[in-house]
């Protein structure tokens, strides 16, 4: 047998921290072993794979925030621009109560002079010169008004001009006040409504800051996924190559065994009738023989991989599951497979180029089949012919689907196919 030395060279495997990422390796791997690190690195592809979701979960999240935040600044925006059209409009209320007020200003002038006009002329028709000197003894028109109103002998259209006076300005006072009031409460508003204009800029600002780390971790988390892929198909070649030369080397033993058989009958002439005539008997030993050194665990037949899944129907989706307690779409795909005896990897991402592509109209029962549910060619089945496949899926558990009267997997299907015997 022909010993195999793998190397760098040979094969690309990058960090498994195993006897396969040395530079140079004199070491004779064994199927078991590469198994062994293949199965360690889905493991890894799995916990990945689960943490991508979950990043994608936490991008939809932060941009649904973003989107919030968004919102609450344009009805800011609105609630602000209609703050300042009601200053606006207070400012201008002021200035027309301030008009007002002049106004009022110049009409109690008018009835200062009056009162004033009408004490002199009480005066030139023989009125108390004692009346006289209150009212022009006054240093201002309020002594004035009360100077007025503290003497007796005013008349009564004195008294009601002075009180129309007084409830004027009294009135003019109140709106000023009033409009003063709500100016400063604006105002207030105003300068409360930017601050919180600002505080939604930044808490915009800090959930893209989120969204860009997250989508870094995504693409990190994929890049790694991309390695692991690689490693695995690197030693999946390496195993080919082991199986290649351990089958051509048990060829070669079973040719050289037959070739001594034969020579041992042609040196005994007595012997060459019976070996004649138990030809068709040692014949189908031979056969029996090496059909058991080929056979695996299964049954070996593709109708097993096709029929495996029916007695587990409804057995729950669990992420990154291999076995019969739970599956995801490919764990369920490489398991019955495995149940037939053919091994075939458990990640979608190795599925994608496993087997050969055909078309779908060429697709027959056991057949791979290919959706882009999360991303393109992110959920696999089996097919089961009719339209239909039994698939892992995450609202219903293992189930048999057809796609051409279910709408969603209609949509989903793009045409790949793919076939592995």
């Amino acid at each position: 047998m022909k010993k195999l030395v793998v190397t760098t060279a040979t094969v690309m495997v990058v960090g498994l921290g195993s006897a396969f990422s040395t530079d140079s390796i004199h070491a004779e791997p064994t199927t078991e072993s590469i198994q062994n690190e293949r199965a360690d690195i889905k493991t890894d592809l799995s916990k990945a794979e689960a943490e991508i979701a979950d990043v994608l979960i936490d991008i939809e999240e932060l941009n649904q925030e973003v989107e919030k935040l968004n919102k609450a600044l344009e009805k800011n925006k609105k609630t602000r621009e209609k703050t300042e059209v009601e200053i606006g409009e207070k400012e201008a209320e002021i200035e027309a109560i301030k008009d007002e007020i002049s106004v009022l200003e110049e009409k109690i002038e008018t009835r200062y002079e009056i009162l004033k006009n009408r004490a002199a002329s009480l005066q030139k028709s023989g009125g108390d010169i004692g009346y006289i000197e209150v009212l022009f003894g006054s240093k201002s028109f309020s002594d004035f008004i009360n100077r007025v109103s503290a003497v007796t002998k005013i008349s009564d259209s004195d008294q009601e001009l002075i009180e129309q006076q007084e409830t004027d300005k009294a009135k003019v006072e109140e709106h000023k006040e009033k409009a003063e009031e709500k100016l400063t409460q604006l105002e207030e508003e105003k300068v409360e409504l930017k601050g919180m204009e600002e505080t939604i800029k930044e808490q915009k600002k800090v959930s893209k800051d989120k969204v860009k780390e997250t989508e870094k971790k995504e693409k990190e988390l994929k890049d790694k996924v991309a390695k692991l892929e690689m490693e695995d198909s690197s030693l999946a070649a390496l195993q080919a190559e082991i199986d290649s030369n351990m089958s051509a080397s048990a060829s070669e033993q079973e040719s050289s065994s037959d070739s001594v058989s034969s020579n041992s009958n042609s040196n005994s002439g007595q012997l060459t009738t019976m070996s004649h005539s138990n030809n068709g008997n040692q014949s189908t030993t031979k056969t029996e023989s090496k059909n058991n050194s080929v056979k695996t665990s299964g049954s070996g037949n593709l109708s097993t991989a096709i029929n495996a899944g029916y007695e587990h129907l409804g057995t729950p989706y669990v992420w990154g599951g291999k076995g019969p307690g739970g599956f995801d779409c490919s764990g369920f795909v490489s398991w019955a497979y495995g149940q037939a005896g053919l091994s075939i990897p458990s990640s979608t991402g190795l599925l994608r180029s496993a087997g050969t592509k055909i078309s779908y109209s060429n697709a027959r029962a056991g057949d791979l089949i290919f959706f882009d549910t999360g991303g393109k060619d992110s959920h696999v089945g089996i097919y089961l012919g009719g339209g239909e496949f039994i698939g892992a899926q995450n609202s219903t558990g293992l189930a048999v689907v057809n796609i051409n009267s279910n709408s969603y997997w209609n949509k989903a299907f793009k045409g790949h196919v793919r076939r592995i015997q």
